[in-house]
């Protein structure tokens, strides 16, 4: 019965990741085609800076309920509104940088209407992030399944539905439009959420209800002390994954961005298979087991690494196979140079499947200040890599440095997972 629950909840999430990625994959099909390799790789680049400052608003807190409620189970409630309060000045920090960035870069004016208007989309990321994060404590899996996919999938209807319904040819601005409204409109919902659990209107799974004492609310401070390894785990996945992007724009130009990105958005939609597996389903029952049942902690863990092992080498086989048909057919023959890039970067899917199976290890307990050090040693390893590859054969430099960072990565948490979680056993 136990496994029969499993299996159904991972339909869910699986099923919601598939719409939802799908969902973002479709959109940035249209726009491949529609907008051409320069406007995409414009856009892209836009929002893969605004990127890096949603992971900087709320900087780790919805990870961090995940750890604390695991551990403490209902006391845990005491860290709500002081991570809240938390979030809303990240929020205010990040909205105050990214209208500066935009008087730095005074001769992009096309580059800074696209980061204020993707600003509210900041704000619906946070406001998603945290109330799914609300819903993994509640083991809510077909309404975390919704609530995840639907801001992609309103994205999809109304950019197609311009197009190709009303026959307008949006532009890069129009396109930030919709995110942003769409942002502000998650954002209002995620606030009905987070009022809720405020008040303690949560059910949350795995841990029996005691009564509270909030004698001992936490300090901003100390909200900051739990928060900073996972703000800084989010920032350096995000060096080492998404901003080769922004490097290619600025060292050769938006068109060999938009070729990389089209590359890029398939090995994206690949890693939504681990990302869901250990990220939506697992991290949670990680923290609780870690803390109360490490036996089936290693067990879960060992069947991990061989899963992951053996699917990431069957699906780069067939991104070895598929690439060129993948690439011609889903964004034309304008993408021709996307396909190289795409062999190059899909040899990076079996160390990424393993990185996210024994990184995931070092989540749980104190490890995760342990991985945040070797993320960010990967991260200036990916930089100075892109520095220098870039510059010599352009955007297959970035991809390059992307299998290079993820193999290191890979290595460096097995390492740590076999001396500080599991200790002398073997992994």
């Amino acid at each position: 019965m136990r496994f029969l629950n499993a299996l159904r909840s991972l339909s869910f999430l699986w099923l919601g990741s598939i719409i939802g990625s799908g969902s973002t994959f479709l959109i940035y099909t249209i726009l491949a085609r529609k907008i051409g390799p320069e406007h995409f790789g414009l856009f892209s680049t836009a929002l893969a800076t605004i990127s890096i400052f949603s992971l900087l608003a709320g900087f780790g807190i919805p990870q961090v309920w995940l750890k604390l409620f695991g551990k403490e189970g209902w006391n845990a409630i005491r860290w709500v509104k002081p991570s809240l309060k938390f979030v809303v000045l990240t929020l205010v920090l990040v909205s105050l940088a990214v209208i500066g960035l935009t008087f730095i870069q005074k001769n992009d004016e096309v580059m800074n209407r696209l980061l204020l208007l993707l600003l509210f989309y900041i704000y619906g990321y946070i406001g998603i992030q945290l109330v799914s994060s609300k819903l993994q404590l509640e083991e809510r899996y077909l309404y975390l399944t919704l609530w995840q996919l639907l801001p992609n999938l309103l994205r999809l209807i109304l950019i197609a539905a311009g197009f190709y319904l009303l026959n307008y040819q949006l532009s890069v601005i129009d396109v930030a439009w919709i995110y942003g409204i769409i942002g502000i409109i998650f954002c209002v919902l995620a606030t009905i959420e987070l009022v809720a659990l405020m008040r303690e209107k949560v059910n949350l799974k795995g841990h029996k209800k005691t009564r509270q004492s909030f004698n001992t609310i936490p300090k901003l401070r100390e909200v900051f002390k739990e928060a900073w390894p996972f703000g800084f785990a989010g920032l350096f996945a995000f060096i080492y994954i998404q901003s080769d992007i922004i490097m290619v724009r600025y060292l050769t130009g938006d068109a060999e961005a938009g070729y990389y990105n089209v590359a890029y958005t398939i090995l994206f939609a690949i890693m939504t298979i681990p990302t869901i597996l250990f990220s939506r389903f697992l991290i949670p029952k990680y923290h609780r087991w870690s803390n109360h049942d490490p036996d089936k902690f290693y067990s879960v863990f060992k069947k991990g690494n061989m899963t992951m092992a053996v699917l990431g080498i069957a699906i780069l086989i067939l991104v070895l196979v598929f690439s060129h048909l993948l690439i011609t057919l889903l964004f034309g023959e304008d993408y021709a140079p996307s396909i190289a890039l795409l062999n190059i970067l899909g040899i990076t899917i079996p160390f990424s499947f393993l990185a996210y199976s024994y990184g995931a290890s070092l989540l749980t307990s104190e490890h995760m200040r342990i991985k945040v050090k070797l993320m960010g040693m990967v991260a200036v390893f990916n930089v100075v890599l892109n520095l220098f590859l870039i510059r010599e054969v352009g955007a297959q430099g970035a991809a390059i440095s992307t299998v290079l960072s993820n193999l290191l990565l890979a290595l460096l948490y097995r390492r740590k997972a076999r001396q500080l979680v599991f200790k002398s056993l073997e992994v």
